[in-house]
């Protein structure tokens, strides 16, 4: 069974006045002991990032961000590396790209971080995803990561209306009314399977934000996302969001993880 977990880790682990979560970071992560981790949101560690990475077994894959934060793939031994990279179009963060071998083919695994201020960028920046996932030329391929997009399947408009302003924006098209659930749709319209619905879940909606450790900006939203190709979405076991081992007080998002049924 191969585990892969996705999460924002929140500024690299590191907030403003000082508070330093990379010791509760590594404990969640020694806790689940995925074999495959994405992780978003890395401001400061893409220069340090091995010596988290060994601290948690795995090695890392990172791609930088021009305007944003970086973002990475780390992958535990015995899998494989074959290739890894990053998506060369122009995110506001990064989005990383790593393909391991497993016992049914090459799986390619893409870490993403989309664009938090414009729904127009973030559908944009979705059809580049798309279009990476499709050149994999492969039947195994899942996209994760922060897609700071709302489920186009679910009705937002109370659940917003408790945001403030400024954060409520972010969520709506441009004539102020209208939930923006593009990005993500686009993803699917690909082709793309969401695991979360799939699985059954470990809850209604499958919220990964706010925590106990912040988020003003968030109302009880998914915004973090495991999106397969067909023939990997049916070989999916189960899926939960980690709520557990000090997970609310690591970051202000919530690890996703995933079991399928692979091997290396």
């Amino acid at each position: 069974m191969l585990r892969v977990m996705t999460w924002n880790i929140r500024t690299g682990g590191r907030d403003r006045d000082g508070t330093d979560r990379r010791d509760r970071i590594v404990s969640v992560i020694a806790a689940q002991r995925p074999d495959v981790l994405a992780l978003q949101e890395l401001r400061g560690l893409d220069r340090t990032l091995g010596g988290l990475a060994e601290r948690a077994g795995m090695a890392p894959y990172v791609a930088r961000s021009w305007f944003g934060q970086p973002v990475a793939v780390l992958v535990r031994p015995p899998l494989r590396v074959l290739r890894a990279g990053r998506v060369r179009r122009p995110f506001h963060h990064a989005a990383a790209r790593v393909e391991v071998a497993t016992g049914a083919g090459p799986l390619t695994v893409f870490s993403t971080h989309l664009n938090p201020y414009s729904g127009g960028r973030r559908r944009m920046e979705a059809d580049w995803l798309a279009a990476a996932v499709r050149r994999t030329g492969g039947e195994l391929a899942l996209l994760v990561g922060d897609l700071n997009t709302l489920d186009p399947g679910v009705e937002h408009t109370d659940r917003l209306a408790g945001l403030a302003p400024g954060y409520r924006r972010r969520h709506l098209r441009r004539d102020g009314r209208t939930v923006d659930t593009r990005a993500v749709a686009r993803l699917l319209d690909g082709g793309l399977v969401d695991l979360w619905p799939r699985s059954g879940g470990d809850e209604p909606g499958g919220l990964t934000v706010p925590t106990r450790h912040g988020g003003a900006e968030f109302a009880g939203m998914r915004l973090d996302y495991l999106l397969a190709t067909p023939a990997l979405a049916d070989r999916v076991r189960a899926v939960r969001v980690v709520r557990d081992g000090g997970a609310d007080a690591a970051s202000d998002h919530y690890p996703v993880l995933a079991e399928l049924d692979l091997g290396p």
